[in-house]
């Protein structure tokens, strides 16, 4: 198992910009897909986006164009560039690991994510 640790949230304004990093231990991250899962008020955890390891990427449709995932292998880590922020992307984001597929589309179901962080909150108004 891979131990996940989320930062870089906060509260921006509508059009701005965050990065979120997701610090890995215990295992090398790039053995895993990983991911990042995203909680809105009242609605279910969905995926937003996926690292897989031959360095493949996948985005849900409506972060297309906005957010960018990327890994670093050096430091173990996970990053996720969100630009031109909109409301709707107000949420808990969480890091996730596991072993779901970007081809079939299993990455957006967060119940094929094994190892979880806490999640940084994001909140754009």
């Amino acid at each position: 198992h891979v131990q996940l640790v989320e930062s870089g949230g906060g509260s921006v304004q509508a059009g701005g910009s965050l990065r979120l990093s997701c610090a890995a231990s215990g295992a090398t991250a790039s053995s895993y897909c990983l991911g990042w899962v995203r909680q809105a008020p009242g609605k279910e955890r969905e995926g937003v986006a996926a690292f897989d390891r031959d360095g493949s990427t996948s985005y849900v449709d409506s972060v297309k164009g906005r957010f960018t995932i990327s890994q670093d292998k050096a430091k173990n880590a996970l990053h996720l560039q969100m630009n031109s922020l909109e409301v709707e992307d107000t949420g808990m984001y969480f890091c996730a690991a596991g072993n779901p597929s970007l081809y079939h589309g299993s990455w957006k179901v967060p119940a094929e994510y094994d190892d979880w962080g806490q999640g940084t909150q994001v909140t754009v108004s």
